[in-house]
């Protein structure tokens, strides 16, 4: 089970500073730019062979002259409720403010373990600094430098000590797991219902830590999956629903321990930001998708035409990943809800398709025989092998060439799409390396 980070405190004390250092990206791009993409506000940090995902609170709020600290306050409930510990970073440097005491408060309610962090001490001078930080009343502070990384390794330790281990164990890996992933509103809970109906037959309800997701056994016309299902999903959260940052930190932990995601769209609204937030989390993942367009039955034209232009809209947005499947159904009139699962069933076979060496060298090879990859240089790249690796979590390819490192992205994406054509992989995310015979 993934454990759930999340870096809070007031602008400008170094939250993507150090979620970069924790991830090891330079993908919070440190600019103030608002709508810069916002997938760059979760990430997962690996260490001593521990993972663990981590959001940066401090992306959620656009424009920083006009913070509301109402809005972050509201982001600092919503971390407390998803997250398995707190990082509450404070500025040694500008010291102790009344906003730090604020939300020192709404953490010491949570019950969460909350970790005190002292940003900026990148010289010895203000150490003697962090003594004002003890009034907040959350034990020690780690003094750290997020720009140089000086005293992250200690807190990190300290951090994996403090993440629980214990995880759901009696889910079984051949059984498919789906989650129901969308914004608020979107028809998650009404299409839970329809699936389970009155007449549920839950063998096991298994939850992990309190944070976890539920796993629902579930088996009906001749199905068998768990319906993966975020903890507090019917929990009426205090925090206004429209919060966006709110909905992804509600999906990530459905979709993070999931195979399958059922990404609910509404078919009043059209493709929004927010759906797209929870599409590149579910990329990032590399999880199978099914786009369901939910309230179908509200819509007046549902000519072919209507349905064409609706359908290229998504794909557009979504692209280069076209590849899934688009279902127009109602939760509430239960129109199409047996499709979406028998489909959800088909595009889980397929992440788990294998195809053998044979097959794949004499369907292949003919085609980049037809179409290789442009030369480089005057050099002449071959390819003169496939095999697919066995047991991986996405069906994962390897093209052996004489030049791997001289095929580009535009050749593999001609490849994948070739695999495609071929084989059914709808639906789910494939892997094509290129490697040196």
């Amino acid at each position: 089970m993934g454990n759930l980070v999340a870096i809070v405190g007031r602008p400008n004390v170094g939250k993507s500073t150090l979620f970069n250092r924790l991830t090891n990206s330079r993908r919070a791009i440190v600019s103030d730019e608002a709508g810069t993409t916002r997938d760059r506000q979760y990430g997962k940090c690996e260490w001593n062979g521990r993972e663990f995902s981590v959001v940066d609170t401090g992306g959620w709020v656009v424009n920083s002259d006009d913070i509301f600290e109402e809005e972050i306050r509201k982001q600092v409930i919503v971390a407390t409720e998803e997250a398995d510990l707190v990082l509450f970073l404070v500025d040694i440097k500008n010291g102790l403010t009344d906003w730090d005491e604020d939300v020192a408060q709404i953490l010491r309610r949570s019950k969460l373990p909350v970790v005190l962090v002292a940003n900026k001490a990148d010289d010895g001078k203000n150490l003697y600094d962090q003594y004002e930080f003890y009034k907040l009343g959350l034990g020690d502070p780690y003094c750290i430098s997020a720009a140089t990384g000086s005293g992250t390794g200690d807190l990190l330790d300290y951090v994996v000590s403090k993440l629980s281990t214990d995880s759901a164990e009696d889910i079984d890996d051949e059984t498919p797991r789906f989650a129901v992933v969308g914004r608020p509103n979107a028809g998650k809970s009404s299409i839970i219902n329809a699936f389970i109906g009155e007449d549920r037959n839950i063998v096991t309800e298994i939850a992990g830590t309190t944070r976890d997701s539920i796993y629902t056994k579930y088996d009906k016309f001749g199905f068998d999956f768990y319906l993966v299902d975020t903890a507090g999903i019917r929990r009426k959260n205090k925090v206004t629903e429209d919060l966006e940052f709110y909905s992804v930190m509600r999906s990530i932990r459905a979709i993070e321990n999931s195979d399958v995601c059922i990404l609910m769209i509404d078919a009043t609204r059209g493709i929004e930001a927010q759906d797209m937030n929870i599409f590149q989390l579910i990329q990032k993942n590399n999880k199978s998708l099914v786009v369901v367009v939910n309230k179908w039955d509200l819509v007046k034209d549902k000519s072919q035409i209507a349905i064409k232009t609706f359908e290229n809209a998504i794909r557009e947005r979504m692209a280069p990943f076209v590849d899934f499947p688009i279902i127009f159904a109602s939760a509430v009139t239960k129109q199409r809800i047996f499709k979406v699962l028998e489909t959800a069933k088909e595009v889980f076979l397929n992440r788990k398709r294998k195809i053998g060496t044979s097959k794949l060298n004499e369907v292949m090879l003919p085609i980049i025989e037809m179409t290789p990859p442009p030369s480089i240089k005057g050099k002449y790249i071959k390819i003169k092998y496939i095999s697919q690796v066995p047991d991986t979590q996405i069906p994962t390819f390897v093209f052996y060439a004489n030049l791997p490192q001289y095929v580009k992205e535009p050749y593999k994406r001609f490849l994948e799409n070739k695999l495609r054509e071929n084989w059914t992989l709808t639906g789910t995310p494939i892997n094509v390396f290129v490697r040196q015979k």
